[in-house]
């Protein structure tokens, strides 16, 4: 339930309805090929914020030009999945599609864990976690103190929320009013050794979030438009942050919901069977 009004910022160049469903199945096929061709871990990671970063790039962010400086933020903190990431750039138009065989080899382009400015589009060295906030609220304050009109959207993971250095920057943000700033959290249920709730307390997490200050909701994280419309509203005074509920996973029905795949690299069978899921 929002506690004040809320200002809605349209997209210029808003997907038409159902389209964005699409365009995350390609995502996902193009993720799974490169996990398996360069024998990278973190898949189910990437799987369940693809959605996500298609309602971001697709539905809420002005991101025409990554060197414009105008340009709307997305700072990518849960780095261990920046395979979804380099596939949403390249399916973007951001970064060439051809660059993506790069990942993960040695001599490569795309690390596995972001690098920044290797690619147009990686505003930041990610993968620490803990730290995405933070910078992201550093961009936000920069803003401000520029005089520039951009908005930064931080994505960050369930298990990362686990991190003292994010409730930090959580009290910090309202207290400084950022409301060109929002956080969704990938809320997958798991990190890599298990359940998060069983190794972190963190339910309930928008209530968490609500009390340090936020405008904070819950979504379903596989709801493209819902996301993007989500995305674009802001509270005057009040950043905002969106629990997005996501299966790990998602996508492939083998691998949903199964924490094996945080590790497991697909073989040439299973890559075949999630691929004929994927069509």
């Amino acid at each position: 339930m929002l506690t004040q009004a809320t200002h809605t910022h349209p997209h210029p160049n808003p997907l038409p309805k159902g389209e964005g469903t699409g365009i995350a199945r390609a995502i996902r096929r193009r993720v799974l090929q490169m996990s398996h061709a360069a024998h990278a871990p973190h898949l189910a990671s990437a799987l369940s914020c693809i959605d996500i970063l298609v309602a971001a790039y697709w539905g809420a962010l002005k991101i025409e030009s990554p060197d414009d400086p105008d340009r709307d933020r997305l700072i990518f903190s849960k780095g261990h999945a920046a395979i979804g990431l380099y596939a949403t750039l390249a399916a973007r138009g951001i970064i060439a599609e051809s660059l993506l065989d790069s990942f993960g080899l040695t001599g490569g382009t795309l690390a596995e864990q972001p690098i920044p400015h290797a690619v147009p589009g990686v505003e930041a060295a990610t993968g620490s976690l803990g730290h995405g906030l933070s910078l992201g609220i550093g961009m936000a304050m920069a803003a401000r103190i520029q005089k520039r009109d951009y908005r930064v959207l931080v994505v960050m993971s369930d298990g990362e929320c686990n991190e003292g250095s994010v409730w930090e920057a959580a009290m910090f943000a309202p207290a400084q009013r950022l409301d060109r700033l929002a956080v969704v959290i990938d809320f997958n249920k798991w990190q890599a050794t298990g359940r998060s709730q069983e190794v972190m307390a963190l339910a309930p997490l928008r209530d968490k979030w609500q009390a340090f200050g936020w405008e904070a909701i819950e979504v379903d994280g596989h709801d493209i438009e819902t996301l993007a419309a989500a995305m674009r509203m802001t509270t005057p005074g009040k950043p905002r942050a969106i629990i997005a509920h996501t299966l790990k996973g998602k996508g492939v029905s083998f691998m949903q919901d199964d924490n094996n795949w945080h590790y497991r690299i697909p073989s040439d069978a299973d890559l075949a069977a999630a691929l004929a899921e994927l069509n």
